[in-house]
């Protein structure tokens, strides 16, 4: 499959051909079918308790789970919270809300009680999953918000919300008779919204990113075609935290594809290589701090990992010698790097056999178009020259819940800007060279400057602040704050770096340290110049 470049300087990545999903009645059902017809298969394997799931059992529990939430009082297009870690009981959550037709959206287990509030009033859950570690901060948030009717406790109890079901005394109770079949409600899928994901912009809080129906289901279409390795027949690792919209969709996706999905908690060192090497994995989903363990870490010459066909690599960029490293050293046959982003859906660009040169992250999808615009006139550009990515196609967001202004800053006459600055070149492979948006990547999570910046204003001797990141080779980049105290006050590093700890989510915190300067580099509109504080970074003097 190769792009086509279309008049005008728009590249396409051809048609999708599939039309399973596009065509079945709603993504719940969609779910259903393909739970059933797989019968007995090993869908899910939780490695670190060594407990498989078959098809079957996933089928029957999610049909079960769908009932009891109808019971509930849960409707169609109405929103489920789901607060929890990897496990069996996020997918059983997740799939059960689609079956109703009910809106998902995940929240990141290590938001504080502050970040909870922002995205569970963008999203308005009537009831919210909480596992053990999520439950207590849950409770106490949504008991100060009136919409929340009620929290189901995956497991582990809390005594600061009195409307809470504990999940297995639900799937258990003899009262909640079970058809052994459930039909989804109908669905529009162009308009009814499947996942709320979180998204970090650049001016602050993250923005709930509405995916529809539609927009998994054509990303579940165009993955349906011919592979080096049937899916189906595909074991499959993911470490990645399915609150995060990478990791969410890769359990939609390769389970409703057929594969096996082996799948983590948490990444640990000995965890990771002995699930990889007890389940013969083929494939597993990675970020590029776990490419350098698997490069450069003693431990991993201790286990067999000559399974591994297949390491496809996002959220961040790659470096040739960290994959030339892990091919040398365990000799995995293909390295694939891609590109995506929350708001559209998942990866639009990505490498095949063919279009897999060194630093580039492959040609677009099927059922995608891309251009690329000069960021200050707006004029398309041809091959070879740098500008702003923009996408457009079926796996497009709907918009950013409540967010009027920003989905209109975001998507125009139908284009996703994605504040990329990247090129394709004369075989329409696509290379990323910068970004517009100042994101901070550390550890594939995705930092805004600006949320920090802003909480650090909040400290009473901080008159003015700015964060940037700071290169780090394990984690890509870590947080790193220029602060101007205000006039004759004592201020250390450390009061600095614990004030942000408390009131921050862990990748937040600043870990790339604190640089006392004696004012914050501006340009005439206020806009501060992080390049001028990154050519800084590189000069020690610059410490006060």
């Amino acid at each position: 499959m190769t792009s086509t470049l279309l008049p005008g300087n728009i590249v396409y990545g051809g048609s999708v051909t599939a039309q399973d999903g596009q065509n079945s009645r709603s993504l719940g059902q969609y779910v259903l079918d393909k739970y059933k017809s797989f019968g007995d298969r090993t869908m899910l394997v939780d490695a670190a308790k060594g407990v498989e799931y078959s098809a079957s059992f996933m089928h029957k529990s999610i049909v079960r789970l769908a009932y009891i939430l109808q019971k509930l009082g849960v409707k169609q297009n109405d929103v489920i919270g789901l607060s929890s870690e990897n496990s069996v009981n996020f997918a059983l959550a997740m799939f059960a809300g689609f079956a109703v037709g009910a809106t998902v959206a995940p929240l990141n287990v290590t938001y504080s009680d502050r970040e909870v509030d922002h995205a569970i009033n963008l999203s308005k859950p009537k009831i919210i999953f909480a596992s053990e570690l999520t439950l207590d901060r849950v409770a106490k948030v949504a008991s100060k918000n009136k919409f929340v009717k009620g929290i189901i406790a995956i497991n582990g109890s809390s005594k600061n919300f009195k409307n809470i079901h504990d999940l297995k005394e639900l799937m258990d109770n003899d009262k909640f008779k079970t058809p052994s079949e459930f039909t989804s409600p109908l669905a529009n899928k162009n308009e009814d919204v499947a996942l709320i994901v979180c998204s970090s912009g650049t001016t602050g809080l993250p923005k709930g990113v509405q995916i529809t129906q539609l927009n998994v289901l054509t990303t579940l279409d165009s993955q349906l075609k011919p592979t080096e390795i049937p899916m189906e027949e595909t074991t499959v690792l993911t470490v990645i935290p399915w609150f995060h919209a990478f990791g969410c969709l890769t359990l939609v996706i390769y389970t409703c594809m057929g594969s096996r999905l082996v799948f983590l908690l948490k990444f640990e060192e000995n965890q990771f290589l002995s699930a990889i090497e007890k389940y013969r994995v083929m494939m597993a989903f990675m970020v590029p701090p776990l490419m350098v363990f698997l490069a450069k870490h003693p431990i991993v010459d201790k286990y067999d990992l000559s399974s591994l066909m297949v390491l496809l690599c996002g959220a961040a960029p790659l470096s040739r010698e960290t994959e030339d490293q892990i091919k040398k050293r365990i000799g995995v046959p293909f390295i694939r790097q891609g590109y995506g982003l929350s708001e559209a859906t998942l990866g639009v660009l990505v490498q095949n056999d063919d279009f897999c040169k060194p630093g580039s992250v492959g040609i677009l999808k099927v059922g995608i178009y891309a251009k690329v615009i000069d960021p200050d006139t707006g004029r398309i550009l041809g091959a070879n020259e740098r500008g702003e990515l923009c996408f457009k196609g079926d796996a497009i967001m709907k918009g950013y819940i409540g967010d009027t202004k920003s989905t209109q800053t975001a998507i125009r006459d139908g284009w996703l800007h994605t504040g990329d600055i990247g090129y394709y070149d004369d075989d329409f492979e696509f290379f990323i060279v910068d970004r517009i948006k100042e994101l901070i990547k550390y550890k594939g999570f995705q930092v805004p400057p600006a949320e920090i910046e802003a909480l650090l204003l909040t400290h009473e001797k901080i008159k003015d602040a700015a964060v940037i990141g700071k290169p780090d080779e394990e984690a890509g980049e870590l947080p790193l704050a220029f602060v101007v105290k205000q006039a004759n006050v004592q201020l250390s590093e450390n009061d600095v770096i614990q004030f942000v700890n408390e009131l921050a989510s862990p990748a937040k915190r600043l870990r790339g340290g604190v640089i006392f300067v004696e004012d914050i580099p501006k340009n005439p509109s206020g806009k501060i110049l992080r390049r001028v504080l990154r050519d800084m970074l590189k000069k020690p003097k610059s410490k006060l």
